[in-house]
């Protein structure tokens, strides 16, 4: 048995038959497919073209019941996920350090800070103090976008001044970089990078 830091247990995602699945316009909420999964798709995509060297940081488990059925095997009776306390990815780009978080929500209006822990945003300002390219990718309104960390946390602090506790739909359409879904790569975020950090000032 696995369980998340909320106690709640993990459960398997259940299929779905052909024949129970309704069609539906492809859009990003129905594709079959998570954040997750099409951004490791993505690194996989990168790293076999030698594009970038970006995996996904293994989430830290904490065994708490360990049944040793005989001396040469051990069987994991009990588990639970721990909370990581830096981000999702990190890795290598043209020599420059890579580390992002990746969020979706499945709120239409806005995207709430609450998905977010200090913790994390502690660490993206590190990464950025130490000239690292910090990013977050998240999946909200039916759009994947790329948003700078430095942009990140003006929304973090006025939320702990008291202010707004999400980021707006048009603050995050005008403050974000649309990605386009693609094939190969799923989520191209390496050519946003690119632009942003290697292209020449026009």
């Amino acid at each position: 048995m696995i369980r998340y830091p909320n106690g709640k247990t993990f459960q398997p995602k259940k299929t779905v038959s052909s024949q129970n699945r309704q069609k539906k316009p492809l859009t990003y909420s129905n594709r079959g497919m998570t954040l997750e999964d099409d951004l490791n798709e993505t690194n996989k995509y990168y790293l076999a073209k030698q594009i970038a060297v970006i995996h996904k940081k293994p989430t830290p488990v904490q065994i708490v019941n360990v049944h040793y059925p005989k001396r040469s095997a051990a069987v994991i009776k009990e588990a639970y996920f721990k909370q990581s306390s830096t981000t999702d990815y990190n890795g290598l780009y043209k020599g420059r350090y890579i580390d992002f978080e990746a969020k979706e929500t499945k709120n239409t209006t806005s995207f709430p800070l609450q998905n977010f822990h200090d913790h994390q945003i502690e660490h993206m300002k590190q990464v950025t103090a130490q000239d690292g390219i910090c990013f977050v990718i998240i999946s909200a309104f039916g759009q994947v976008y790329f948003l700078e960390a430095e942009k990140l946390f003006y929304f973090w602090e006025r939320k702990e001044k008291n202010g707004r506790k999400s980021i707006r739909k048009d603050e995050l359409n005008e403050a974000a970089f649309p990605i386009s879904l693609g094939y190969s790569p799923r989520i191209d975020y390496i050519s946003i990078i690119e632009q942003l950090y290697f292209s020449p000032n026009p």
